[in-house]
């Protein structure tokens, strides 16, 4: 392994403790001491990057470091050989996930539409693995999606796992130049349409995993077929509120259609909720919202109870690298373990409708079909 690499979490490792946090892998505490180069880069990366470990106080200022790691990653699996895609990569749980995944030796593929020239270089940095990529992908155009999955088949040779984390709350814009509600296409049609390009590849590939981030909001929504591509004439927050939590939801009976479908071929499709994070999507927020006490009240709200990006990315992470997890299909995660699913994702008329409706918006082809 060496100066060039050193992977950041290989089966050599025995379990360290720094600042009261430690992975727990006590299936390996037989291993080599805490001396073995991975542990001593461990110990490096943490110095380098306090992003890649849970501040003093977790992210707001009453949420405290939780001290049991049932809602922690705990996966000791090296990525070495692995490659993934991360949407979302540049910033928040996207760029903590791309941090998790590059110091386990995975080669990561950071998809965002922003520049994410620093963000890759302080990864590489973080991590010593050269091996991340960064290819521009907006959400908000399906061609865009398109160039972005041909470019991956062409480049990659295989893909195993699919990180669907991009995501916007809410926005003054009405509709795409596809003629889609911004927070539908970002959060739901565009992920949508992404699955079913690359699914060839993840099948490729298997085992392979699909996990895409939803929210809490999605059990209140109200989604429907008529709303589904909602148009958002009124501007009141609670519409607004309510078309997020649309997105998440569809998210979720999307993921649990494809998993249902893609029995049996060694690719597995969850959902998880990161909790409540304080990433770059809060201040946009503020910039949409203009009830003065509504704001006012965000703003507290996230600056004494929300996670840190470290801590929101822990779900997902733990979802795309479990092995207990490695034939598990159709579940939606919080904090690490299973939770139930907003009502309607089991009435299976409704979720079909909702399925061929969404076909038709981001005009599947007939061989791109499930």
């Amino acid at each position: 392994m060496g100066e060039e690499y050193i992977c950041n979490l290989c089966l050599c490792c025995k379990p360290i403790v720094r600042e009261g946090y430690f992975y727990e892998l006590d299936e390996f505490a037989d291993r080599p001491p805490a001396q073995s180069p991975c542990s001593l880069f461990r110990s490096k990366l943490w110095e380098k990057a306090p992003c890649a470990k849970p501040p003093p106080n977790g992210g707001g200022w009453l949420r405290s470091t939780p001290s049991n790691q049932e809602d922690r990653v705990t996966s000791a699996s090296c990525l070495m050989g692995k490659t993934a895609i991360v949407t979302g990569a540049n910033s928040g749980i996207g760029y903590q996930t791309v941090l998790n995944l590059a110091s386990r030796g995975c080669r990561v593929i950071m998809a965002d539409v922003a520049d994410m020239t620093k963000s890759k270089a302080k990864v590489i940095e973080y991590t010593n693995n050269p091996n991340i990529v960064t290819k521009f992908l907006d959400l908000a155009s399906l061609q865009s999606v398109r160039d972005f999955a041909s470019d991956v088949i062409k480049s990659e040779d295989r893909l195993d796992m699919l990180i669907n984390n991009a995501g916007i709350f809410i926005t003054k814009e009405n509709r795409t130049n596809d003629g889609l509600h911004p927070v539908m296409q970002i959060n739901y049609f565009g992920p949508f349409l992404l699955i079913h390009l690359l699914i060839d590849l993840l099948k490729k590939t298997a085992p392979s995993r699909i996990v895409s981030t939803s929210s809490s909001v999605a059990f209140f929504n109200n989604l429907s077929i008529d709303n589904l591509n909602f148009n958002d004439k009124s501007g009141r927050f609670i519409d607004r509120f309510r078309g997020y939590g649309n997105s998440k939801f569809a998210l979720i009976i999307a993921s649990d259609i494809i998993a249902e479908r893609l029995k049996g071929t060694g690719v597995t499709c969850n959902t998880i909720h990161p909790g409540y994070v304080a990433t770059p999507i809060m201040p946009k927020l503020y910039s949409v919202t203009e009830n003065i006490f509504l704001n006012t009240l965000i703003r507290w709200y996230w600056m004494i109870y929300t996670k840190c990006p470290w801590e929101g990315s822990q779900t997902l992470v733990h979802v795309a690298l479990s092995k207990k997890l490695e034939k598990v299909i159709g579940k939606y995660f919080w904090d690490c373990k299973p939770f139930i699913k907003p009502w309607g994702a089991n009435n299976k008329r409704f979720c079909n409708q909702i399925w061929q409706a969404t076909e038709q918006i981001v005009s599947l082809k007939p061989e791109e079909k499930l």
